[in-house]
């Protein structure tokens, strides 16, 4: 794990990186600031370290880093600033959720398959679901 400090913050930017997954490095990175910033970790406004020191902290290329904050630029995560870096853009309430029911399709989509080997019935399926929703 690398643990990557920003500019005037105190608490340190974890970014997990794995050379075995089949997930590019730049959307590994990507991936994991866009879920800081939804977990409200990084607040809008935060400046994030600069490019290069990115990619010097996560041992990768400027590239690699260069693109995983385009990315995160494209879809409404960071705002570039020429000569000043990239900041945590403003979130409009509906864009979060909007991302946060990507992440809930994305798991039932699994969940699905999973039932679906197991041969479970979309009655025992929601049963489970009731006992975990009645269990927090």
């Amino acid at each position: 794990m690398c643990t990557v400090y920003i500019q005037k913050r105190r608490q340190p930017l974890h970014i997990l990186l794995s050379n075995t997954s089949s997930q590019p490095i730049y959307e590994q990175i990507a991936e994991q600031i866009k879920a800081q910033i939804l977990s409200s970790v990084l607040k809008e406004g935060e400046n994030l370290p600069s490019i290069r020191a990115l990619a010097k902290d996560l041992r990768v290329s400027v590239i690699t880093t260069k693109r995983a904050y385009d990315e995160l630029e494209m879809q409404g995560f960071i705002n570039s600033v020429a000569s000043k870096g990239c900041f945590v853009a403003a979130r409009d309430k509906e864009h979060i959720k909007e991302e946060y029911l990507k992440q809930i399709e994305e798991h039932m989509r699994s969940i699905l398959l999973l039932a679906n080997f197991c041969d479970l019935s979309d009655e025992e399926l929601g049963c489970m679901y009731q006992l975990l929703k009645e269990g927090d």
